[in-house]
């Protein structure tokens, strides 16, 4: 199957180049499949890209290292770049790899697991005081935590958090640790197999704006904007089969990345095609603003984060206008939630926008 699309997409290639684009040399670091399963498909040499993959990034913060390090042009990386800019670190958002571009809360990739015994019920989470609960601080998975002690009225204080990084979560949960993990794909569907008793009582529930981002450098964006704007075209194509074509997908996903079954690609691709949204709107930045003031509540950043520093929408504004059959399947967006490039947020006037 990779092999007939390959062909095809040299063919495309040359058609590329002969409208003198150059062929253009970019390194890649990932942590989910988009990249690598867009790389195998040939949709980066569709724009003249020669793509050179990294190894996957354990956490966000690993990826952000390798991109201040100069060693990737481009990085996949959410809740993790707000503390990084404020540690310095010049990013330029240019993309989704995940979110909603047309609703304000998307987090059907997450998910509580808990222990048989923990007596925690998805449908009362007022069941969550007093419990450990195993998140790793700073990220999604902790502030979807928050959003679920907000729903049902707990504070922070009423349970104990444990900070967990995902790979440790089935061996916490087994050992009694934490009594329940919350954790994005596919994390809640290994856990589930490899942790007698454990069980998902919770999916989802618009709690969050789940946000994953396009990343590069400012300096980077600048000096190759089309580049840039070649990559979103390429990363576009490939979220849109993705989402057309989830099996294979998850067929993608067993090939690069380590140590994910058939079964558990398959069932977490399910979730994840739904937040495939690469679009920019005033609802990714309305869920960057969210997510950073939740955070800062915490004491995991700073106050005053402001989006309108770090969002470069140009580029994919420019692909949504050139190329908009990449993007027909994916929910109408509002029309106020629409931006231009050089688009300034209010937050209130973007709370109007996008519906929850």
């Amino acid at each position: 199957m990779f092999r007939r699309i390959h062909r095809r997409r040299r063919r495309r290639r040359r058609r590329c180049e002969s409208a003198d684009q150059g062929f253009r040399g970019i390194r890649l670091g990932h942590r989910q499949v988009g990249l690598p399963a867009g790389v195998e498909a040939g949709y980066f040499e569709d724009q003249n890209l020669n793509v050179k993959l990294a190894d996957p990034y354990p956490t966000g913060v690993d990826a952000l290292n390798a991109l201040q390090a100069g060693q990737v042009d481009f990085v996949q990386v959410g809740t993790p770049a707000i503390a990084a800019t404020q540690k310095g670190i010049d990013l330029a958002l240019v993309g989704n790899y995940t979110g909603s571009a047309s609703r304000r809360s998307i987090d059907d990739t997450m998910a509580v697991v808990a222990s048989g015994n923990s007596g925690i019920d998805g449908k009362d989470l007022k069941t969550l005081r007093g419990k450990r609960v195993g998140v790793s601080e700073g990220s999604i998975n902790h502030l979807y935590l928050l959003g679920l002690l907000e729903k049902a009225g707990l504070k922070t204080s009423d349970v104990k958090i444990v900070n967990t990084e995902p790979p440790d979560m089935a061996v916490a949960l087994k050992t009694g640790g934490i009594d329940v993990a919350i954790v994005w794909d596919p994390f809640p569907i290994t856990i589930t197999q490899q942790v007698d008793g454990a069980k998902e009582v919770l999916r989802g529930g618009e709690y969050i704006p789940f946000v994953g981002y396009i990343v590069t450098t400012a300096k980077y964006a600048e000096e190759h904007p089309d580049v840039v704007q070649r990559f979103l075209t390429a990363r576009a194509t490939t979220d849109q089969w993705m989402r057309e074509n989830p099996d294979k997908a998850a067929d993608a996903a067993t090939r690069w990345l380590p140590g994910i079954k058939k079964a558990v690609a398959l069932e977490a691709m399910k979730h994840n095609v739904k937040q495939l949204d690469p679009r920019f709107s005033a609802c990714n930045y309305l869920a960057l603003d969210t997510l950073a003031r939740l955070l800062a509540a915490q004491g995991g950043v700073k106050a005053g984060f402001d989006v309108n520093e770090h969002f470069r929408p140009g580029p994919i504004l420019k692909v949504m206008a050139d190329d908009a059959k990449l993007f027909r399947d994916l929910p109408e967006m509002p029309a106020t939630a629409k931006i231009k490039d050089g688009y300034t947020f209010d937050r209130t006037a973007a709370e109007m926008a996008c519906p929850s």
